[in-house]
């Protein structure tokens, strides 16, 4: 069987510089800190990981994970649909449902399948998606899967959404059902979508609104309910908002809520719920645990905010060009995958480990470093990946 002719081979993607290398975190390299990790025998601290509050390594979530796994054991048996689904999963499912103030809300294994199951229950061959130029992978999938017709809005530009909606009903296309889907926050440049005037374009049009909130959940909003919290929406503005348990909140799987009719659609009708054993019921667990501790702990949202406004503070008076974003995910602009290879490399030497960002992931001449902030680092870390980078890039 031969791989796709459109797709580079490895030696292409060696030539470009674009084969992914992964590299092994053995463990911690300090008993307290959870950025403070050991990668290939190299102690670094890590500036690329999506645990934006620093929940992943508490002491709180793995004492809830070791005592649910002592009563319910290591993995869960079957699908939810089948025997898979537990009393941990109900009571996560009904605390996710408070925690987004919505009727109701449905695990998934991941945010890839929560987003193939959104779309592709309410979208199907002869209807219409409209999605994001930045839209994640797996939105851009979902639509693919789903056979429906689809079209990219320039990046955050809610009048080109607006357009696009407005030539799809002057044509009279006949699709019985339009879906609107972005990101919140948009995971490789970190800045955030247009979601009220999106709102009000889908509204308008009579067409449901898909915001996939992973980056936001947990780090935005007065009570960390993201994106769609701080912008004031209701489920009716916004009726699916997906989520992922594995950023903020430390832990890992995915959910989405809503309406209580239209999440029982998915319950008995999407795919890639029905036919996927369910979580682990120790990682739910240990999801309502840091769930609860994001809640209680509003500090943590609050620090790492400030630490995201240092490091963007400290970066401008060094020169370092960032991208236009106000969350913890920080870009580092350079443009070539030579160059952002070489500032990472040097970043790894230096004690510092920031994952170079290369097409496809993103666009071409985009290569850029992605530094995401945690509230789990220090002042002084900060300041010392700033001194650093500095260099780097003069360097570069």
């Amino acid at each position: 069987m031969s791989a796709r002719a459109s797709r580079p081979s490895l030696p292409e993607l060696d030539e470009r510089q674009l084969r992914r290398v992964r590299r092994t975190v053995s463990g911690f390299a300090c008993p307290d800190s959870a950025v403070e990790v050991i990668v290939e025998g190299r102690a670094l601290v890590n500036f690329c990981s999506n645990d934006y509050l620093g929940l992943a390594r508490h002491p709180a979530a793995a004492a809830a994970m070791c005592a649910a796994a002592a009563r319910c054991g290591v993995g869960s048996g079957a699908s939810h649909l089948v025997t898979g689904h537990g009393a941990e999963h109900e009571r996560l499912e009904e605390e996710l449902a408070e925690f987004t103030g919505r009727p109701r809300a449905l695990l998934f294994s991941t945010g890839y399948m929560a987003n193939l199951a959104a779309v592709g229950v309410l979208a199907g061959a002869g209807d219409f998606v409209l999605l994001d130029r930045l839209s994640h992978a797996s939105l851009i999938d979902a639509a693919l899967l789903a056979r429906a017709r689809f079209k990219r809005f320039a990046h955050a530009d809610a009048a080109d959404a607006e357009r696009l909606l407005r030539d799809r009903a002057d044509r009279a296309s006949g699709a019985r059902t339009t879906l609107v889907a972005t990101d919140g926050v948009f995971s490789m440049d970190g800045d955030v979508a247009p979601l009220v005037s999106l709102a009000a374009s889908a509204r308008a049009h009579a067409a449901w609104l898909l915001v996939d909130d992973a980056h936001g959940l947990g780090v935005l909003g007065a009570r960390g309910r993201g994106l769609v919290e701080e912008c004031a929406l209701t489920v009716d503005d916004v009726p699916l908002l997906v989520g992922t348990l594995g950023k903020a909140f430390g832990s890992f799987g995915a959910f989405i809520a809503g309406g209580e009719n239209l999440l029982e659609e998915l319950l008995q009708h999407a795919r890639s719920y029905r036919y996927t054993t369910a979580l682990p019921q120790p990682v739910a667990a240990a999801t309502r645990a840091t769930l609860a501790i994001a809640q209680r702990e509003s500090w943590r949202r609050e620090r790492v905010l400030a630490l995201t406004r240092r490091f963007r503070s400290a970066a401008r008076e060094a020169g370092i060009t960032l991208g236009l974003s106000a969350t913890p995910i920080q870009p580092v602009l350079l443009g070539d995958v030579s160059t952002a290879l070489a500032a990472s490399a040097q970043l790894f030497e230096a004690g510092f480990w920031v994952a170079a960002i290369r097409p496809p992931t993103v666009p071409p001449d985009s290569a850029r470093l992605r530094v995401t902030l945690s509230a789990a680092h220090s002042e002084a870390q900060v300041d010392a990946l700033v001194e650093v980078l500095s260099r780097c890039v003069r360097r570069n």
